[in-house]
């Protein structure tokens, strides 16, 4: 066989091989967004805030983390959770002046109820540590998952440097327990509680409007308001009751947000 031919075979060879590869990746990529699509609706149909609240959440979230990365030093390292209209900031920054300029430029943004800035004064963490965080956060949403009183969809979890935060709209039962089981996964440093407490009653209303057939959008904004929350001056560090391997705690740190925001 002549060189050019051998060559000739080659490249057609690649040229099938990497047709193949791009063409299984792509259809993985349309699976892979199919079933996100799947799962990510039955999380909203699960979700206790309303499709409004949880798109705000969204927006806000890319907004904090845009207009923070923009007006604080490259070293700060700081991270957004928001749960309906809840903004919780955790990271590290330099010096106190970042950690109150980062609160600032939230409470500027439109929507925000509530600050609970937890930003500590230190070197940013280290990659290791982070990826850590990332892990723990896994762990601590399978343990949910297992937990049979209480649903892990009403609970947003957020790790830094081993302190585990919780999110949602929960009963003081719910968040109890699920701080509970966040405080037995092995390598949680702390857990703080950062939830917007519901009353039982409301919590079973939002279950029977999840297994309600879904209805007009328009019509859905206009009859289902926010799951209502107690008051944040309620928010006061107060230990779990009973022994867990990781100290629990509410957040302290909780401002308003802008007092011209949409209510």
């Amino acid at each position: 066989m002549s060189v050019f031919r051998v060559k000739k075979t080659l490249v057609r060879t690649v040229l099938v091989v990497g047709f193949a590869a791009g063409l299984s990746a792509t259809l993985q990529g349309c699976f892979l967004a199919v079933a996100g699509a799947a799962g990510g609706g039955a999380l909203v149909a699960t979700d206790r805030r309303t499709l409004g609240a949880q798109t705000e959440d969204r927006e806000l979230q890319v907004k904090a983390l845009s207009q923070i990365s923009q007006n604080l030093p490259d070293s700060a390292h700081v991270n957004v959770a928001v749960f309906n209209r809840r903004v919780l900031l955790t990271g590290e920054v330099a010096g106190d002046a970042s950690k109150q300029r980062a609160e600032s430029i939230v409470r500027g943004l439109n929507n925000v109820n509530t600050i609970v800035n937890e930003l500590a004064i230190m070197p940013a963490s280290s990659f290791s540590s982070r990826t850590n965080d990332t892990y723990l956060e896994t762990r601590v949403k399978t343990a949910l998952i297992a937990e049979k009183n209480i649903s892990a969809n009403n609970f947003k979890v957020v790790a830094e440097r081993g302190n585990v935060y919780l999110m949602g709209l929960v009963t003081m039962d719910e968040g109890n327990r699920g701080a509970d089981v966040a405080s037995r996964v092995p390598g949680v440093v702390q857990v703080v509680k950062v939830f917007q407490y519901i009353q039982p009653q409301e919590a079973a209303a939002a279950a029977t409007a999840a297994a309600t057939p879904p209805v007009a959008a328009s019509q859905t904004e206009a009859a289902e308001p926010t799951v209502g929350a107690i008051p944040d001056s309620s928010v006061s560090a107060r230990p779990l009751e009973q022994q867990a391997p990781a100290p629990v705690s509410n957040s302290t740190s909780v401002h308003p947000g802008n007092p011209n925001a949409t209510p």
